[in-house]
């Protein structure tokens, strides 16, 4: 019997979503409703925020046909009064998985640019109805398309496209998808609910499938700064991010055509001369560093093959290699690639080198890694045993990884820079506190910034008793960049924290009417799974939250002990009030007398003794 020869293929990206959208929290109806209005409701707030514009969210989710029994399809439509997007950046925007513009290092509700498709992505594939998204950025013409996801080649195909006059910038989006609302409502309306809460700059409405409204005002007018993109810090780079950066600023072999030839010929001022290839380079030399890096590549190529312009245009440089002292060239004329070896002893050999190995390690660390100086740099490299001349673009696969792992054992690095980040504050947080439980007692904490593994963020944390918060036990809410975490609570890292607090010590005992707001802000929040539902317990993050959540609970603690001196002086009170009368009355009696002391009086100076006690 022959065995069956195995095959091998790729998959673009929205295939393999396709196939493993649970990842994504796209697992059934129910999740993947609430998941959809999470993620269009998310790119409309981040989308605000960067441009400064107070959110104004429109939500709603309409049953295809109401008579039908869930799971069903449902239309969400979501409108915000956004900048919109350039309309030639749409159909990828929202037919491209994994385009987007949440790949820089700050801090934003979404990461991966990924969610908003993958719903688009849902709602295809169980509807198989397109997305319709309207767009305006000029606040003059929007532009409205229809389109379906190619889900094999990952890209857009666009069925309608439409233009029409506008008076406001802002994005609609609007999916057909299989949801089940009677088993997803109640989620989605503490979402939205909760997004009120830890956004209380937005004004957000919500039009349910019965029709009812939801509407949420904003509660402030102020808006935290619009976060920043920062660079890398060098505890949080791997072997794969320094490849990555040295490509980023490795120098690129220039095109050897006209256009290149013409350049070369302007910068070395031989458009009215024809000098012999000797001649020419030792003009080149004279001029070497008024030349830019394009054409000294060229020079130094002609140099080392010994070619004039006409031989130049005949071959194709494919690789310069100067750790092995190499060139490879492809010879048109005779259809064969060759390799010829670099004399290092050339005077093109040290200026070609530094041309194609990109920046010096000292420069290198100074220009990509974020609070890194050239003293600190010098550190750096005597504690890595590199030279700081050393050209980044030189080093071997293992010097890379001896570098990555210096990066992370060097302790003299500031700590990462916190200005990117922008937590919601102090004040808006209480205010939302107060607005939405209506407490007797609030107290709320924003941590100075920390960092785990090269990435800054900030704990914030309020604490909320009594009042109009009902006696149910303590009830936790998560926010991580000011998203609300509503799901797999079980095993997150603020959780954690609540439960292994010995709140006794704290005077809450029984089942209190307790609330503990945490938000958690980050360049990279370490959530456990693309859904973003629950975070990581690093051991930097469980000890910032712990440090806010003991400081909140003594402020508590406080609290608790007036309260119980005030309630014991109210039972002290009622005593005096219930027994007094009746001293008062035996006293006249046994006496004879027959009007009684004026025992009102007695009352009132006991209390004002209690009081100064």
């Amino acid at each position: 019997m022959s065995l069956s020869k195995e095959t091998f293929s790729q998959i673009s990206p929205s295939e393999f979503f396709y196939r493993n959208r649970d990842l994504a929290g796209f697992s059934n109806p129910t999740r993947s409703l609430y998941t959809s209005v999470r993620e269009f409701v998310e790119n409309a707030l981040d989308a605000c925020d960067q441009k400064k514009i107070l959110p104004d969210i429109h939500m709603s989710i309409k049953a295809v046909d109401p008579e039908q029994s869930d799971p069903k399809p449902y239309v969400l439509t979501v409108k915000d009064n956004g900048p919109g997007i350039d309309p030639k950046h749409v159909p990828h925007a929202f037919g491209t998985v994994l385009y987007g513009s949440k790949f820089g290092l700050k801090q934003a509700r979404g990461m991966f640019g990924l969610g908003a498709t993958m719903a688009i992505l849902y709602g295809q594939i169980t509807t198989n109805k397109p997305v319709t998204v309207r767009s305006c950025a000029d606040g003059k013409m929007s532009d409205e398309f229809v389109m379906l996801l190619d889900i094999q080649k990952n890209k857009p195909v666009i069925l309608k496209h439409n233009t029409k006059e506008a008076s406001k910038t802002g994005l609609s989006v609007s999916i057909v998808l299989e949801g089940d609302y009677s088993k997803a409502g109640s989620k989605i309306r503490d979402y939205v609910s909760q997004t009120s809460l830890i956004t209380p700059y937005a004004s957000i409405t919500f039009e349910d499938p019965s029709g009812e409204k939801f509407h949420y005002p904003r509660i402030v007018k102020e808006m935290p700064p619009p976060p920043t993109i920062i660079k890398s810090h060098p505890h949080g780079v791997d072997v794969e991010t320094i490849r990555r950066m040295i490509v980023d600023t490795h120098y690129q072999i220039p095109a050897v055509d006209n256009k290149m030839i013409d350049k070369v010929k302007k910068e070395l001022g031989l458009q009215k001369k024809n000098l012999t290839t000797k001649d020419m380079l030792e003009r080149a030399q004279k001029r070497w560093s008024d030349l830019s890096r394009p054409v000294r590549t060229i020079v130094a190529v002609m140099s080392f093959l010994n070619v004039d312009f006409d031989g130049l245009q005949k071959i194709r440089i494919d690789d310069i290699d100067v750790a092995n002292k190499k060139i490879t060239y492809w010879d048109f004329g005779t259809s064969q690639s060759h390799a010829i070896e670099l004399d290092p002893e050339s005077p093109y050999y040290k200026q070609l080198a530094s041309t194609i190995q990109g920046d010096t390690l000292l420069t290198f660390l100074t220009k990509r890694f974020q609070r890194v100086g050239p003293t600190t740099a010098e550190k750096f490299c005597e504690f890595a045993k590199f030279k700081p001349e050393r050209r980044i673009g030189s080093m071997t696969n293992e010097e890379l990884v001896r570098l990555a792992d210096a990066l992370q054992k060097f302790d003299d690095f500031l700590a990462p820079d916190p200005s990117c980040l922008a937590p919601l504050g102090e004040e808006p947080l209480s205010k939302g506190i107060m607005k939405f439980f209506n407490p007797e007692f609030a107290s709320v904490l924003q941590r100075n910034a920390s960092a785990y593994s090269g990435f800054p963020f900030v704990v914030e944390m309020g604490i909320a008793y009594g009042g109009d918060i009902p006696t149910a036990g303590l009830k936790v809410y998560r926010f991580a960049n000011r998203i609300p975490l509503l799901y797999d609570e079980g095993s997150d890292v603020v959780l954690k924290i609540v439960n292994e607090m010995d709140w006794s010590r704290y005077k809450v005992k029984g089942d209190p009417p307790l609330v503990i707001v945490s938000h958690i802000c980050s360049t990279r929040i370490p959530y456990k799974t693309v859904g973003k539902e629950n975070v990581a317990d690093r051991p930097e993050l469980e000890r910032e939250l712990k440090n806010a959540l003991q400081y909140l609970a003594r402020k508590l603690a406080v609290h608790m002990s007036r309260k119980g001196a005030a309630d014991m002086e109210k039972k002290r009170a009622n005593l005096y009030a219930k027994y007094v009368p009746l001293i008062s009355q035996f006293a006249t009696e046994l006496s004879g007398k027959k009007k009684e002391p004026n025992y009102k009086r007695l009352i009132t100076m006991g209390s004002e003794i209690e009081e100064q006690v």
